[in-house]
């Protein structure tokens, strides 16, 4: 049996994934470059940058001139020839960031939804979500990555989830798989959301970070060795109910939202975000209670510091909009607890911050497609 056939065609493939791995991580190149770097003949690369500029994936992008002869074109990775969608499920949102493959954001959105939907609803309207979001990208995206409150399994199921109504043991995963025409990946959000830090956020280049996402329910992320940690049970971050109540740490702004406006009932998110707008307009007694919350996530995050040791802590979700006037105390306590005291930030990315890193995974899905040179998906029919 003669095998010649197949082993140039594999050879061929290889050498292509090659050269794309090259142009993705390089702003241009010419063939030469590109011949070097791979070790394949100019005349091999030829041929492949050939059929990349056909099938999409590469583009010219001018000239290098040399010391003599004519100039040498140059040519870099099509990051436009396909799109990503990163989607973050809340209780009471639906936000999407559509990025290209550079990871470049080019289109967000968000819709309505509420906490007691059944899971067929829930799933309906993410169904329809994605659709509104597909054809604002104007093509089909090559993967959708999904961010979920709740303990979320390696296979993409919501082991348990006290937020959503219908939705522990649900194969999510599986069931947007079958409702969405493109690859789906589902993860736990608050370790999207320290994934989102590390790749465009705060925590670029660090290896060891603790995220606090705190708002209408508090959780952690944590990112150790330079990956977003799951557990054994897949459910590492998951704060349960303290016996106390979970939000006594919010008493001191939930006091002082009552106090300024009696007959206006807040969360205790909403009465923190109320407390940090007084205080940046200099109402003391605001200040003062956005610093004994401060104090009181400090002494909590002690707990987890000591012992994990990281060189970052995020203030994440709706609380780090409160910015140095959380961070600097928090800072402040950890100095004078901890051995080995974390550089302490607020989040830039804010509550956008899972919907990118669900993006981000949707990227990764997509490795093995732009290796392969699998053609990209023609615009939407009905895109604009």
């Amino acid at each position: 049996m003669n095998h010649h056939g197949g082993d140039a065609s594999l050879l061929r493939r290889l050498n292509s994934a090659a050269v794309l791995r090259v142009l993705r991580h390089r702003e241009a190149t010419t063939l030469t470059e590109l011949a070097q770097l791979v070790q394949v003949s100019r005349p091999t690369v030829e041929t492949i940058m050939e059929e990349l500029l056909e099938q999409g994936w590469a583009e010219e992008c001018g000239q290098e001139r040399g010391m003599r002869g004519r100039p040498a074109k140059r040519y870099r990775f099509r990051s436009s020839a396909g799109r990503v969608l990163g989607l973050s499920v809340g209780a009471y949102r639906l936000q999407a960031v559509g990025a290209d493959l550079s990871g470049r954001v080019v289109q967000s959105s968000k819709a309505a939804i509420f906490p007691d939907m059944t899971a067929d609803e829930r799933l309906d309207a993410i169904e329809r979500f994605v659709a509104e979001c597909s054809e604002a990208l104007g093509q089909r995206p090559m993967a959708v990555g999904v961010g979920t409150t709740g303990v979320v399994d390696d296979r993409g199921r919501v082991v348990k989830s006290s937020v959503l109504s219908g939705w522990s043991g649900l194969g999510l995963q599986d069931e947007l798989s079958r409702r969405i025409s493109t690859p789906v990946v589902v993860e736990n959000d608050v370790r999207l959301a320290v994934l989102a830090e590390q790749w465009r956020g705060a925590a670029v280049e660090r290896k060891d970070v603790l995220y606090l996402f705190a708002g209408n329910r508090m959780s952690l992320g944590m990112l150790i060795g330079g990956k977003p940690y799951r557990g054994a049970h897949s459910a590492s971050g998951e704060i349960a109910e303290h016996a106390t109540g979970l939000w006594q740490v919010f008493g001191p702004v939930m006091d002082f939202a009552m106090s300024v406006e009696p007959g206006e009932l807040r969360s205790p998110a909403q009465a923190a975000e109320f407390a940090f707008t007084r205080a940046s307009a200099g109402d003391q007694r605001a200040a003062d209670a956005v610093t004994a919350l401060a104090v009181g996530l400090a002494e909590g995050l002690v707990t987890v510091v000591g012992p994990f040791d990281p060189e970052m802590v995020i203030i994440g979700g709706s609380l780090s909009s409160g910015g140095a006037y959380l961070v600097e105390p928090i800072q402040e306590h950890l100095n004078r607890a901890c051995l080995y005291p974390p550089e302490v930030v607020a989040s830039g990315l804010g509550n956008d911050s899972v919907a990118i890193g669900a993006a981000r995974i949707a990227l990764e899905h997509t490795e093995s497609d732009i290796a392969l040179g699998n053609r990209p998906d023609p615009a939407l029919p009905h895109a604009p």
